[in-house]
């Protein structure tokens, strides 16, 4: 692979800290979330992978176990148990043992804590869609593949290196 000079908008320097200033600000919003209803940061990457684990498609569409957030979040059983104990108290997510094996745990993000979210990230999917307007249907593709080949290239150094 070619070396790209360090101010070319394409390079890998520029990608870098573009993408390197993107995750700051979803970070800094989601601390201001985090604060704003007395949650841990953990507790919002926990919230998001409840959110997210309908549309995993390696999860099959199934909701999110303790189990599952636990290798996902690289945490130990009982951080996972005291994270999810001060969700489920802040009325966050619900616990719903699974009809057919009693031993199985589904997280469900609660109806009203997904409002209230939804009400506090509006300006976020507002900007998100200002943004994606300005591209054309055939650019909005290859965003998306990049994006999607980035993600399947972190997941595989997250597991190469657990």
């Amino acid at each position: 692979m070619a070396s790209l000079p360090a101010d070319d908008p394409t390079g890998l320097q520029s990608f870098a800290v573009l993408l390197r200033r993107m995750n700051s600000e979803f970070n800094r919003i989601a601390q201001e979330f985090a604060q704003a209803h007395g949650l841990h940061l953990t507790d919002m990457q926990a919230l998001i992978a409840i959110l997210d684990a309908d549309s995993d498609p390696e999860a099959g569409g199934e909701p999110m176990t303790p189990g599952r957030l636990r290798g996902q979040l690289n945490l130990t059983s009982g951080a996972v148990t005291a994270c999810l104990d001060r969700l489920e108290r802040a009325g966050h997510i619900r616990r719903v043992r699974d009809a057919g094996d009693r031993r199985v745990v589904h997280l469900h993000y609660a109806d009203a804590a997904r409002g209230l979210a939804r009400d506090y990230f509006r300006p976020l999917a507002r900007s998100t869609d200002a943004a994606r307007g300005r591209f054309s249907p055939e650019e909005l593709e290859v965003v998306v593949r990049f994006l999607a080949e980035m993600n399947a290239e972190l997941a595989l150094l997250r597991r190469d290196q657990g």
